[in-house]
């Protein structure tokens, strides 16, 4: 329709729309900022970040802010801006251009009168849409135009619009405020860099910004406070402003913002309005029912709802905005807010329909392998014995004890009903147990299951499930048989399970040859122990199998500590850290027994400060099995007998661990410290006493036993003792050194000089490699003399004593490691340093020559060196070895 009037810029109220109807005011003003509006100056930085894009898109969910930022973003313009609301009266095309026509001239544009008007529909020429991109592109100024709630809009006015657009060039800057995407192509737009976008992870409120918004509610709260808002509406504008206007009502605001009940609330009204009501009733059932899922796929979806096209409501509701999050890989989520609120009027118009969507959505995820999921439904249906023979069925039980989501499964069965009777049950209460490490409670119920564990094949996961917690409490309780017992019975039985379920769970299997090694370890086994560890080490190298292997590691490190081999200890050690580094795991299910033996190594070395750091964070394993319960004993009491504390090494080191079976190894290092603390306290008689029993079983206590009676005046004893013990035995350089030293003592105590220097030689010499510190300062004061003497000191200089005739050099300013060494690069490093070749690297640390080689080629890189030993000098110069 033509205008009527002849100077159309004099009169803009006169224009009527293409109805006859006079133009409505309010849709093209800019819409009025609350006094409560919180101007935030990283959105309006963001929408004038690129002031000459053509395109503007603001995008976002129903209450997510948009309109008032651009309207306060307009209103700092110093040009004129062409505002139009849309809604659906306006939506086609007809009435659209009629209106925008109307907003360019309310917004101060002048638009001749031969312009016109397009009507729409598949006879209409384009003509009109030329004359007003020509005049639009003739603009000194390009001309900002509007068009908020453009989702109303009809599909084929965005082909006119994206028309208008291209040929008015630099004339016309384009913001389009809408809940979904504009059916323009933005693909070109954004591959051009010609299109600026806000979207709703930008539109949402941090925690500041949401404190001081409540602040102008008159709600004052800690930023911790807005921050648990912000957690539970992610920032959603509508939700945070209609929270804070609940709040202020409220006695004690900030317990509401932390409490109040979302089902019933203005947010809840607006959701429900804006979001569910005004969609068709399919949409709303499929809605309420996935409120009851934490994620969801449309197959996962479909089995809740019963259909077939939940794929391409999601998909929809996702473009429209509709707090339906894309997770990809076809996943979604529900916006939290809105799910609590849906599961609310879920429970109020479908009454006893919540339990049998969990029980649907339990089968479907124990088809597809989402165990914590299955089971948290599963829980939430209250149905335990379908949820606990699901459990054990699929041999499942091992994930609880994994690491990985460990707690997360724990929880989810810690309210397991007590009146659910059944062998499944009672494993699954076992496994809880003991996964907490409540052994007595764990027996009980793993004694309850034995009794009512069915035979036969049907049953075999059942009965292989039983072998691994026995297994489990044997390492627990410290008790070979049992555990010898529990292998013996998985050997058993595994023949008869299926096996796709073996696949399908590797930690099982690994967990099991754990236990078995640690048991055995316990019980003093070293080669036993070695061959189970080693198997596990062997298996699968996958998530599900990380902690049993990182938790061999440190076994295996533990054995070489044990027997005096600080170098492999260190190697299997850091092995463990790396292992765990790679696959995240901290805490309690970390590397703790590595940990461990890494500060037993550095008190050896003499590194007390590292051999503290080392303890500190490693948790007290009192708790948990004896093998970590007496490792922390010991390397705590050697510490302390290090610095001077020997009672209380000697405390720590005879504290008792509840276990059915004594340990050999365990004994005679207690003993041993205890034996080391008479010495300290010039006792070598009681010394000897106490390591007497033990002396002939262990070389490390035959040695303490050998100083203990070279101080008390007998070397005769020391070298007999010493020549029994240590005849026909391999045994590791931190044993040897403390042998050969007290071989010295005792060849000075009887005045042979020669022989005590030769002896004091080559236990430096075999100390060197390892940097084994500690056992010289055991030797003190005796040794003072003999490594004054230049050979013996020229064999001490640099690493046990200072490097005295090294020539006085200006102080040079330390090196820089530009680019910090990965985990595993340290592990390669350190074995160069050991002078190993490639092959034994490769060996040593379970990779391929290749793999090592990589390494190699990076240290050397980082540490700007082109050789192997200019490689470990760099690394020693800069603390890294």
């Amino acid at each position: 329709m033509e205008p009527k009037d002849e100077n159309p810029d004099s009169h803009p109220g006169t224009y009527v729309d293409p109805l006859g109807d006079p133009f409505l005011r309010t849709r093209f003003a800019l819409p009025t900022r609350p006094a409560t509006f919180l101007r935030r100056a990283r959105l309006l930085e963001h929408l004038d970040r690129e002031p000459r894009t053509p395109l503007v898109m603001v995008n976002g969910t129903a209450g997510a802010g948009k309109t008032l930022l651009v309207a306060d973003w307009a209103a700092q313009l110093r040009r004129p801006v062409a505002w139009l609301t849309l809604d659906p009266a306006i939506g086609g095309p007809g009435m659209f251009w009629a209106h925008v026509l109307q907003a360019l001239r309310a917004g101060g544009v002048p638009v001749p009168p031969d312009t016109g008007t397009v009507v729409g529909g598949a006879g209409s020429g384009l003509s009109p849409l030329g004359r007003l991109a020509a005049q639009l592109g003739g603009t000194e100024e390009p001309v900002i135009l509007v068009l908020d709630d453009y989702d109303h809009a009809a599909p084929e006015v965005s082909e006119q619009l994206a028309f208008v657009l291209h040929h008015a060039g630099p004339g016309l800057r384009l913001v389009l405020v809408t809940r979904t995407e504009p059916l323009l192509p933005l693909h070109r737009y954004r591959a051009a860099g010609e299109i600026t976008e806000v979207r709703d992870a930008e539109l949402a409120f941090t925690a500041e910004e949401t404190a001081a918004l409540l602040d102008l509610h008159g709600v004052r709260v800690t930023v911790q406070a807005a921050d648990a808002l912000v957690e539970r509406t992610r920032g959603w504008a509508a939700g945070v402003r209609l929270s804070a206007l609940a709040a202020r009502e409220s006695p004690d605001p900030s317990l509401y913002l932390k409490e109040f009940e979302a089902g019933h609330s203005a947010v809840a009204d607006f959701l429900l309005s804006e979001v569910l009501n005004s969609r068709a009733p399919r949409i709303q059932d499929l809605l309420l029912r996935i409120s009851v899922l934490e994620r969801f796929c449309a197959d996962l979806a479909n089995a809740l709802v019963g259909g077939d096209d939940a794929a391409s409501l999601l998909a929809a509701l996702h473009r429209d905005n509709a707090f339906v999050e894309d997770l990809g890989h076809g996943w979604y989520r529900l916006h939290p807010l809105f799910r609590e609120i849906l599961r609310v009027h879920l429970r109020e118009r479908c009454p006893g329909l919540e339990p049998e969507l969990h029980r649907r959505a339990a089968r479907w995820l124990r088809r597809h392998g989402a165990l914590p999921e299955m089971v948290a439904h599963g829980a939430a249906a209250g149905d335990w014995a379908a949820t606990a023979r699901a459990l054990v069925d699929d041999l499942a039980i091992g994930e609880l004890f994994t690491g990985l989501r460990s707690d997360d499964l724990a929880g989810l069965l810690a309210d397991l009903d007590p009146g659910t009777d059944g062998a499944a049950p009672d494993l699954v209460r076992a496994a809880r147990d003991l996964a907490r490490h409540d052994l007595d409670r764990g027996l009980t119920h793993l004694r309850h299951a034995h009794e009512e564990l069915p035979s036969g094949a049907d049953a075999a996961a059942a009965r292989l499930s039983c072998a691994l917690l026995e297994a489990l409490a044997a390492r627990l309780s410290g008790s070979p048989r049992r555990a010898e017992q529990a292998a013996r019975a998985a050997r058993e039985v595994r023949p008869e399970v299926p096996a796709h379920l073996l696949d399908r769970h590797p930690e099982l299997s690994a967990q099991l040859l754990t236990h078995l090694g640690s048991t055995r370890l316990w019980a003093g086994h070293f080669e036993a122990a070695r061959a189970a560890l080693t198997a596990v080490l062997a298996g699968p190298d996958a998530a599900a199998t990380v902690l049993p292997r990182v938790e061999s590691l440190g076994r295996l490190a533990l054995i070489e500590y044990l027997d005096g081999w600080p170098g492999r200890a260190e190697r299997y050690a850091r092995a463990a850290l790396s292992e765990s580094e790679r696959f995240g795991l901290h805490g309690p299910v970390g590397p703790d027994l590595a940990r461990l033996v890494l500060a037993g190594v550095a008190v050896d070395r003499g590194e007390l400060g590292r051999a503290q750091e080392l303890l500190d964070p490693t948790p007290d394993t009192t708790a948990q099995d004896p093998v970590a319960t007496v490792g922390r004993s010991i390397v705590t009491a050697r510490l302390l007998l290090a610095r001077g504390r020997s009672r209380a090494a000697a405390e720590t080191a005879g504290a008792p661990v509840p276990a059915v079976v004594t340990s050999p190894w365990a004994e005679g290092r207690a003993t041993l410290v205890a034996a080391e603390a008479h010495l300290a306290e010039g006792r070598p008689d009681a010394a000897a006493r106490v390591l007497r029993e033990v002396a002939d079983d262990d070389p490390e206590c035959a040695v303490g036993a050998a100083r203990a009676h070279v101080a008390a005046g007998d070397p005769s004893a020391a070298l007999r003792v010493l020549d029994e013990a240590t005849a026909h035995r391999r045994l590791g350089p931190a044993v040897r050194v403390r042998a050969a030293l007290a071989r010295a003592h005792a060849a000075q105590v009887e005045g042979n000089q020669v022989a005590a220097r030769h002896l004091l030689a080559d236990a430096l010499q075999d100390a060197r490699r390892d940097r084994l510190r500690r056992p010289f300062a055991e030797a003190q004061p005796w040794i003072e003399p003999l490594l004054a003497a230049p050979p013996l000191r020229q064999l001490a200089a640099g690493w046990l004593l200072p490097d005295a005739e090294a020539p006085a050099r200006q102080a040079e300013p330390a090196p820089v490691l530009v680019e910090r060494l990965s985990g595993r690069e340290r592990d390669v490093l350190a074995r160069m340093a050991e002078l190993m070749s490639t092959e034994e690297i490769a060996a040593d640390l379970y990779v391929s020559v290749n793999t090592v080689k990589t390494h190699v080629k990076s240290v050397y890189r980082k540490l700007a060196v082109n050789r192997r030993h200019d490689a470990v000098r760099r690394a020693r110069e800069l603390g890294l070895l």
